[in-house]
């Protein structure tokens, strides 16, 4: 079941789905889209065992303020010994993660329901 736990903001929208605190990023995720989605991504994987998912499929541009932010969810969640999970499928976006190393640490899913759908869909833990 879908809940809506916070408002939408012009580069967020964070969401309840299927037990997980679903994180939006939608359109340019630039230096100023960092500054707002930095304290909605703090709250959400500053909670011990939290579990959530960082949707980048409303993403248009990704640049390295968003590769600060995944590094930054993943450290959090495993400070906490929370889930983090990451749906992507954009070619360029997918080309970055690979390129930084962050792809194998934070293995991308092409859609949400590949993450929460099915059992066994979901990468696993950190």
């Amino acid at each position: 079941m879908r809940q809506r736990s916070a408002p939408f903001t012009r580069h967020l929208r964070v969401h309840r789905d299927r037990g997980h605190t679903v994180l939006e990023f939608r359109g340019e995720i630039d230096i100023a889209a960092e500054a707002e989605i930095a304290p909605h991504l703090d709250r959400e994987t500053g909670r011990p065992g939290a579990r959530v998912v960082i949707d980048l499929s409303r993403v248009e541009f990704f640049d390295c303020s968003g590769l600060r932010l995944l590094f930054r969810a993943r450290s959090r969640m495993l400070a906490h010994d929370g889930e983090l999970h990451l749906v992507c499928a954009h070619a360029l976006t997918l080309r970055m993660l690979r390129i930084t190393g962050l792809a194998p640490l934070l293995p991308p899913r092409p859609t949400l329901d590949a993450v929460l759908g099915r059992p066994g869909a979901a990468s696993g833990p950190l």
